[in-house]
């Protein structure tokens, strides 16, 4: 509970119905901008994979996945995900994508071991994403294009909802601003990375913080990524700035991703060499699979931030304890 943000006085500019409205609004527009500018087909995707394929997203290596029996399979589990970081790359060669197309999918998830608060939830949306690229544009610069790209539908989406409603003023800075989570350790070493986000994010207005999950000079990484997807020189995170609550905001995770050099490296440095031996893995280890960028935005984050919501369960249905609901009852925050 003492994650629990009660922003002064709130008290919430649309109706449950109109917010309902909101909702689809925010979706419609923003899905339909992301995949006209990234090149993106809609298409379906598994709610729940095998656990010996390896397709399931590790996360931090410590969360435990939902998992279930079935009935005409009594020697099978299956495993509900915790996002689609794995299968879009498969998919895309499943499917017969070429270079410079891509694929998008709604991803529901469950994180049961999620640490609940106004911007978290054991309930997860978002898009999943993936594109096709070559080895040579395994870069820095292709990665931060992609990111501007993203970002320009962030904008897009802002201005959008600023014209359909009265209340919505645009927010966002006009350019991102990229840096490393080593030299913002640097600016900031005395700070914990949750913090350091915070000080350049209300500084710039919206941030990418590149090379997410690799060690850092203090010792520690910036934040936990999983070893199999994310190619942690070539990765990163997109943070804004959010005055409802005033914090930093993450709207998405996304990076180009592994390749076998770099899926080997990592495996070692934490430790799981096991997971080579998976299905997944094993395809990139032999160059199987298509060289890939690829990420997931948050449905529920953006929803709430377009909308200014102060809590995420305003604008999805989830299971929060009792503590939670009732204060949210006090302070006007109507959860769904």
């Amino acid at each position: 509970m003492e994650h629990f943000i009660i922003p002064e006085n709130y008290q919430p500019a649309l109706s449950l119905h109109d917010t309902q409205v909101g909702i689809k609004t925010v979706k419609d527009f923003f899905q339909k901008t992301l995949s006209d500018r990234l090149n993106l087909l809609r298409v379906s995707a598994p709610l729940f994979v095998d656990p010996s394929s390896g397709l399931n997203d590790n996360l931090n290596g410590v969360e435990r996945p939902v998992t279930f029996d079935i009935k005409e399979s009594p020697e099978q589990d299956a495993e509900i995900v915790h996002s689609l970081a794995k299968w879009k790359r498969y998919a895309l060669k499943k499917y017969g994508f070429a270079h410079g197309e891509g694929l998008y999918t709604d991803m529901v998830a469950i994180r049961r071991d999620e640490d609940t608060d106004n911007i978290h939830s054991i309930y997860v949306d978002q898009w999943d994403w993936e594109k096709i690229i070559t080895r040579e544009e395994r870069n820095v610069d292709t990665l931060k294009d992609v990111v501007r790209t993203v970002y320009s539908a962030l904008k897009k989406t802002e201005k959008y909802m600023a014209i359909q409603y009265d209340y919505i003023e645009e927010i966002l800075p006009k350019d991102i601003f990229f840096i490393t989570s080593q030299e913002l350790e640097d600016m900031y070493p005395g700070l914990s990375p949750k913090d350091r986000e915070y000080k350049i994010v209300k500084e710039k207005g919206a941030v990418f913080i590149m090379q997410i999950g690799k060690m850092l000079a203090s010792g520690e990484p910036h934040d936990g990524r999983a070893p199999d997807y994310d190619d942690w020189e070539l990765n990163g995170d997109i943070i804004v700035y959010y005055p409802v609550l005033d914090i930093a905001l993450e709207l998405s995770s996304m990076g180009i991703r592994v390749d076998a050099a770099a899926l080997k490296h990592q495996l070692e440095v934490c430790g799981c060499e096991e997971r080579a031996e998976l299905d997944f893995q094993k395809a990139i280890l032999n160059d199987e699979l298509p060289f890939t960028i690829g990420g997931g935005i948050g449905q529920s984050r953006i929803c709430m931030f377009y909308l200014r919501k102060a809590h995420i369960g305003e604008v999805h249905c989830s299971l929060w304890p009792e503590e939670t609901v009732k204060l949210a009852e006090e302070h006007n925050i109507p959860l769904l």
